[in-house]
């Protein structure tokens, strides 16, 4: 294990997996991706789903919905995609219009078709250790932890943030008596007094805050393997703009064990594991 931990390898052989599980099993497995409205990034990563599912055999297809779309009018087009049989996954971007109800349309999607696993059936599933879809930022961080051989058995691993996407599975996750779990776990969030008291405990620290470069050299312990989960946009005087995640990456890299980078950490990973879903889920439609 190096001191940065990229993700473009295991991004580069989870690519390949699915390519070969697809030729062998003469399938093409489709994904629709419901995208509301015009945010930039959002468009970045849905374009970026499209090359890589073109690549390896998944057919990704975007469905560019108005930014003023009323619940009623999205619920339907969820029920649509969950009664087409050639449709495997359905994928909500975010971030959605403030009219929305997210819970609700959570709600509607197929769980066997919620390659995000948002929904309380697949939430439940992972929490009771059942199978079924893992969330993507979640599952990346354990593959990053498993190509990279990372004990988590027995150490103290810090989690902050607490969303629904990342904090909560993830910390289940680790709870799992498996290679990539039997870890002690404590999450922190922005009610947690004295943050870098807890920070500076962990062996594994994961940050899921959002808030760019937020954990800095002083809140981390000078042996921690550090896992940065953050995308964020800053300004750039030379670019316009750029992308750094939630830790300091300069200024923590000399005093950390290992850490990943962002770009080219979780994130990259993350794509792979989502299309690697919609794989899972067209077997198992398959079966059914």
């Amino acid at each position: 294990m190096g001191k940065r931990l990229s993700g473009k390898k295991i991004a580069k052989e989870i690519f390949a997996g699915i390519k070969e599980d697809i030729e062998q099993q003469q399938i093409t497995p489709k994904l629709v991706i419901l995208l509301i409205g015009n945010d930039p990034a959002a468009e970045y990563y849905v374009q970026n789903l499209e090359k890589k599912g073109l690549k390896i055999g998944i057919e990704v297809e975007t469905s560019i919905l108005n930014a003023s779309i009323d619940q009623q009018s999205l619920l339907e087009k969820i029920n649509t995609l969950n009664k087409d049989p050639f449709v495997n996954g359905i994928m909500l971007q975010k971030p959605l219009p403030a009219q929305l109800d997210e819970s609700e349309i959570v709600m509607m999607i197929n769980p066997q078709k919620d390659v995000d696993a948002f929904h309380p059936i697949n939430m439940g599933n992972l929490v009771l250790e059942k199978e079924g879809f893992i969330p993507a930022t979640p599952a990346a961080v354990l593959e990053l932890l498993s190509y990279y051989e990372i004990e988590t058995s027995g150490k103290h691993i810090v989690i902050v943030g607490r969303s629904d996407i990342v904090g909560k599975p993830m910390a289940n996750l680790l709870l799992r008596k498996d290679k990539t779990g039997n870890a002690t776990v404590t999450i922190c969030h922005s009610r947690t007094k004295d943050l870098a008291y807890h920070t500076k405990q962990a062996d594994i620290l994961i940050a899921a805050i959002g808030k760019p470069q937020f954990i800095k050299p002083d809140m981390i312990n000078e042996n921690a393997i550090i896992i940065d989960v953050g995308v964020n946009q800053i300004e750039d005087a030379e670019k316009g703009y750029r992308y750094v995640g939630d830790v300091d990456y300069s200024g923590c890299f000399d005093k950390a064990a290992a850490i990943t980078p962002v770009p080219g950490g979780i994130g990259t990973i993350t794509t792979s594991v989502l299309l690697k879903n919609v794989l899972f889920a067209c077997k198992k439609q398959s079966k059914n």
